[in-house]
């Protein structure tokens, strides 16, 4: 990341201004037309989607008016007298009336359309149509229609056939099928007297809506269940996926086919279980809205070119003054800080940085003598403390050699006494480490009691009480041995029996870690009379309170009661669990 970053002051700001300025206006105008485009979608989805509702009342006007027909059919007397008494008239006359009828029809519920189409039937072998038959009219085979059977008819004596084959002659529809009405027209005592079927050429009728349109768009009728019925733009088809979610979103409206890119809009039409889908191609919708954005934009880059330009040329006027800076330090470091900027060169606020320069030199050159006197008193009180640090180490030394003649004369109680003392000053002289395992600790405890349990011929006992899972927790180094000390001296060796001493360790919640020193000693007030000349608390109460606080600062604390019985020493510090380096126990 470090090598895309520029280095130069004017590059940084060159592309500071495109990537915080230029980049977020551009995202933030192709954003806005974004919304511009959803919005015109929507706006338009919204009035194709009202064209689909006047389709579907158009459409169900036709079906309204179908039913209307056959009810002025069922009480027009003329058409009941043909049907049951045709041997009173002709062939003739009767067809002309019947054709009246029809005529009289279209001008009463102003059907216009020759989309609509009227058959008859009576009950001695007479058809009559307000249309040129496709083939030749043949009663029998007429009356044998499926759409005529009473059981697939509702109780009124009628019913819908969707995809009905038409039976027009081809120079007047050219569909393949219609919408027709099958009915029985039956007297008042529900008696039939002949049949009619009133069909809708619905093909017509969506293409016609297809030509009023404006929009490069296609109309589609299809069932519920997917089925094709009709399109306005003949051999388009709908994709299955799109019928797919139609029918799995049925109330949702319209949504954008991704891999037409067009807007599909639909509508139900519940008294036919039909789908009236609109589908507009996306570029037909948004042509104007793109040739605009592409003039925005065209304009709008030419004046970022411009605008980069001068930004560069501001950057490259401001960083000018501060590369002859930049230089003039270069300088100084080389001379070793002995140099300084002339100062009536530059004005406004080069000339208060040159300034701040040449006094940040003086300072520097300042505090680099005082540093070098430090040293030089840092290397003095170094060399003192080697110095202090060779008693301790040649008390080390002797000790090891006493503990080798004690072997060699084999004596066994100053062996152990020379190893117990060596690791007590071995813990003494490394200040590397502040925090040891508990484990390590409870042995250095234990090298200190052995010394002092021969000093006090075994007047006394100590035990240790702690759970396993803690053994490498991290506790103050030398913090149990004063405290162990203090129980001995004070509280064990002025008791005229035998003593007890008892550490426990144990955690407290999930963070705390407690440590205790209980002993059943004289107590603190009976330790200060005896011997006067020195508190109970001693130097090593004090110290490892002010160790605990250094350490763990305000986490942790050292609480001390006493009584006739003896003393307990409680000290509480953070929980601290770490990752032993060796094998030798399971933690």
């Amino acid at each position: 990341m470090r090598l895309l970053v520029p280095q130069k002051l004017k590059y940084r700001l060159f592309a500071a201004f495109v990537f915080l300025i230029l980049l977020p206006f551009c995202a933030l105008n192709l954003y806005n037309y974004q919304r511009i485009e959803s919005l015109v979608q929507k706006k338009i989805s919204q009035q194709s989607h009202y064209q689909l509702e006047q389709m579907y009342r158009t459409l169900e006007d036709q079906i309204s008016i179908a039913f209307k027909t056959l009810i002025f059919l069922k009480q027009d007397e003329t058409v009941r007298s043909v049907l049951t008494h045709p041997e009173q008239q002709s062939g003739l006359e009767n067809k002309r009336r019947i054709e009246n009828i029809f005529k009289n029809l279209n001008n009463s519920f102003f059907l216009y359309n020759p989309s609509v189409y009227f058959m008859i039937l009576d009950l001695y072998e007479s058809a009559y149509t307000s249309y040129p038959p496709r083939d030749s009219l043949i009663y029998k085979d007429l009356r044998s229609n499926p759409g005529f059977d009473r059981k697939l008819m509702n109780p009124s004596s009628y019913h819908w056939v969707p995809n009905d084959n038409n039976y027009v002659l081809r120079d007047v529809s050219t569909s393949a099928y219609l919408l027709s009405l099958y009915a029985y027209l039956e007297n008042t005592q529900n008696k039939p007297y002949g049949m009619a079927r009133i069909s809708i050429d619905y093909s017509y009728w969506l293409q016609s809506i297809h030509k009023q349109s404006d929009l490069q768009q296609q109309y589609f009728l299809i069932t519920h269940t997917g089925e094709d019925i009709s399109q306005s733009v003949p051999k388009s088809i709908l994709p299955e996926q799109v019928k797919a979610r139609i029918a799995e979103h049925p109330q949702q409206q319209y949504f954008i086919d991704q891999d037409s890119n067009s807007l599909i809009n639909y509508i139900y039409v519940e008294s036919l279980d039909w789908y009236i889908v609109n589908r507009i191609p996306q570029s037909v919708l948004f042509v104007e809205i793109e040739e605009l954005k592409r003039q925005y934009f065209i304009t709008f880059f030419a004046l970022m070119g411009i605008f980069l330009m001068m930004t560069f040329v501001i950057a490259t006027t401001i960083t000018r003054p501060l590369s002859h800076l930049q230089n003039k330090m270069k300088a100084a470091v080389q001379k070793s800080l002995k140099i300084r900027l002339p100062e009536h060169k530059f004005r406004g606020e080069i000339l208060d940085l040159t300034r701040t320069f040449n006094t940040m030199l003086d300072d520097t050159n300042l505090l680099i003598q005082k540093l070098k006197t430090e040293e030089r008193q840092k290397e003095a009180v170094h060399f003192q403390m080697l110095l202090a640090q060779t008693n301790p180490h040649f008390l080390l030394n002797t000790l090891n050699t006493i503990k080798w003649i004690a072997i060699r004369e084999q004596n066994e109680d100053i062996t152990n006494m020379t190893l117990s003392l060596g690791k007590l000053l071995e813990a003494s002289l490394n200040t590397d480490k502040d925090l040891i395992y508990l484990k390590d600790e409870i042995e250095l405890v234990q090298a200190y009691v052995h010394i002092q349990q021969v000093r006090y011929r075994h007047k006394f006992e100590v035990t240790c009480e702690y759970d396993e899972d803690i053994l490498y927790a991290l506790v103050p180094k030398l913090s149990l041995q004063p405290l162990v000390e203090n129980a001995i001296i004070h509280g064990i060796g002025p008791l005229p029996g035998n003593g007890l001493i008892e550490i426990k360790v144990y955690r407290e919640g999930s963070g705390k870690l407690i440590v205790e020193i209980k002993d059943n000693g004289v107590g603190i007030e009976q330790s200060k009379l005896k011997r006067t000349e020195r508190r109970r608390p001693g130097i090593g109460l004090s110290n490892i309170e002010e160790r605990l606080r250094l350490l763990f600062r305000g986490e942790g604390s050292m609480d001390i009661l006493s009584s006739d019985q003896g003393v307990t020493v409680r000290f509480t510090l953070p929980f601290l669990l770490s990752t032993p380096y060796g094998t030798e126990h399971p933690a």
